[in-house]
C-alpha cells in the first residue's frame, strides 16, 4: 500500500493512492495515518479495504507528511563510504547516530524555507525507515519485522549551524521545513529488499546524488538492531539512513542551496519530492 495525508497544513485526511495512481480517501475507516495504525495486524486489515471502492479526491491536492503523530526521528551520519569521503572523514566502524527535531517535518512539496542568517543550506535524500512495532535490544535476523514501511526523506541541513559553537549537528538539521518525508509511506511488504533501491536527487534540473541503497555502510536491519540498544524505537518513529555522496559541501568549490532555486529528489518504487528553495519570513514558516 501507500499511505497518504493530504490537505492543507494540520487539517490532513488520510487516504491511499490506487493501483490507478489515482488518490482516494479514507475518511470512513479512520481518522488519520497514526502511529497505532502502523502495527502489523492494522496494516493488514487496511489492506483488505479496496482502493478502487473509496471516494476518489480529484485534482492535486497538497500531500502531508505521511504518519501523524511522529515520535522521534534518528538519523545515521557517514552511511554511504562516498559521502564519509566527501566529507573528509573516516568510514565509521559502528553507526553514527543523533537526531532531528520532529518540528523539521514537512511535506513532500512544501517550501523549505531558509532560517535567518542561513549561509550554508545542504540537502540530503536518505531512505526512510518507519517502524511499526516496538523494537528494544532486537536482533538484527529479526529487525526487519520492526518495519510498517519506508519513504523518502530529505535530511536539509546548515552546515554552519552544524559545524558553529561545539559541533553539535542537530542543530543544523532541525531548523523548521528541514525534514521533508514523503510523498508517501510504502509499506513494507511492497519493498522485498530495502537494499536495492536507486535513489538520486536534482536541482534546478542538475543530477548531484545518484547511487543505491545497495551502497549503504549499515543496512535497514543493522540500524534497527543497532539504535534499538540505546534507545527504544517505537511505532511512528523515523530512522533516516543516511545520505549518499554528492551533497553541496562536498563539491569543489562547495555548492549551498539559495531562495528560488528546486530540489527534485526520489527513490525507486517510493516517489517524488519537489521542493522550492523560500527565503527566510516567518509568515513562510508552518503554522
Amino acid at each position: 500500500m501507500k499511505i497518504v495525508r493530504y490537505g492543507a497544513p494540520g487539517l490532513e485526511r488520510p487516504g491511499l493512492i490506487a493501483a490507478d495512481g489515482g488518490l482516494r480517501d479514507l475518511s470512513d475507516h479512520l481518522h488519520d495515518i497514526v502511529p497505532e495504525l502502523l502495527a502489523p495486524e492494522r496494516l493488514r486489515k487496511l489492506a483488505e479495504i479496496d482502493p478502487l471502492r473509496l471516494p476518489k479526491i480529484p485534482g492535486s491536492p497538497r500531500l502531508g507528511y505521511p504518519v501523524a503523530g511522529v515520535g522521534k526521528i534518528v538519523l545515521i551520519g557517514l552511511n554511504y563510504r562516498d559521502h564519509a569521503a566527501e566529507s573528509g572523514l573516516p568510514v565509521p566502524q559502528r553507526p553514527v547516530v543523533f537526531l532531528k527535531a520532529i518540528s523539521a517535518l514537512s511535506g513532500p512539496t512544501d517550501p523549505v524555507v531558509m532560517p535567518r542568517e542561513a549561509t550554508m543550506v545542504d540537502w540530503e535524500v536518505e531512505l526512510g525507515i518507519v517502524i511499526g512495532r516496538r523494537a528494544r535490544y532486537v536482533e538484527e535476523r529479526e529487525a526487519l519485522t520492526h518495519v510498517a514501511g519506508y519513504c523518502v526523506m530529505n535530511d536539509v541541513s546548515e552546515r554552519a549551524f552544524s559545524e558553529d559553537n561545539g559541533g553539535n549537528w542537530t542543530k543544523g538539521k532541525s531548523c523548521d521545513t528541514f525534514g521533508p518525508m514523503g510523498p508517501w509511506l510504502v509499506t513494507a511488504d511492497e519493498v522485498p529488499d530495502p537494499q536495492r533501491l536507486g535513489i538520486w536527487l536534482e536541482v534546478n534540473g542538475k543530477r548531484y546524488q545518484e547511487s543505491s541503497t545497495a551502497n549503504m555502510v549499515f543496512g535497514v536491519a543493522a540500524l534497527i538492531s543497532y539504535v534499538s540498544r540505546f534507545m527504544t524505537l517505537l511505532p511512528g518513529d523515523v530512522i533516516s539512513s543516511g545520505t549518499p555522496g554528492g551533497v553541496g559541501l562536498g563539491r569543489k568549490p562547495p555548492v549551498f542551496l539559495k531562495p528560488g532555486d528546486v530540489m527534485r529528489l526520489g527513490i525507486d518504487g517510493l516517489g517524488e519530492q519537489r521542493l522550492e528553495v523560500l527565503a527566510f519570513a516567518l509568515d513562510r514558516l508552518p503554522p
